[in-house]
């Protein structure tokens, strides 16, 4: 793959099964339109060329890794987009509902702040978000942790529905 997006039908194939594959061990589903999927694949290898890391390509990223970090492939805002739309973004991903049909795709508000990465609340040294802090969610399955506006709609570990999570901070 050369810097200028020569990205082959082959290699964008081979990016998607793969994709395809670690999405549904973590619970979650690529859009089943080949196409479009297809087409999005190959904007993250073309953006991973240009920049060495595979932003998403529905947005317009600034080339800096710490300035683009909240949209690199999944970006920070997937899991909540697929809770109240469906799909994220850029339409990568979807959620079980959508995959079975049962619910239509809309347009996703974009939810980054202007400005991006550097916008998001800032953290204090160790990680920790200073002001309103993220609740965590824990599996009452096997035990796995996420802090999130709220619970994944599967656990990306034992595959237990949304339901299985409990607010645990």
């Amino acid at each position: 793959m050369s810097r200028d997006g020569d990205v082959s039908s082959e290699t964008t194939r081979s990016a998607r099964e793969r994709l395809s594959r670690d999405a549904e061990r973590s619970g979650y589903h690529l859009n089943p339109d080949a196409a479009k999927t297809e087409r999005i694949v190959r904007g993250l290898l073309v953006n991973e060329g240009r920049f060495g890391y595979r932003s998403c390509p529905c947005r317009l990223a600034a080339g800096e890794r710490g300035r683009d970090r909240d949209i690199i492939c999944p970006c920070d805002y997937r899991d909540a987009d697929l809770t109240e739309w469906g799909s994220c973004f850029c339409g990568l991903y979807v959620s079980a509902a959508v995959l079975k049909g049962e619910r239509a795709l809309a347009a996703v508000p974009e939810r980054r702040p202007p400005g991006g990465a550097a916008a998001k609340r800032p953290a204090a040294a160790g990680g920790i978000a200073q002001g309103r802090a993220l609740p965590v969610w824990r599996c009452r399955v096997c035990g796995y942790l996420c802090a999130r506006d709220g619970p994944p709609e599967v656990c990306p570990i034992c595959k237990a529905a949304a339901d299985r999570f409990e607010r645990y901070v």
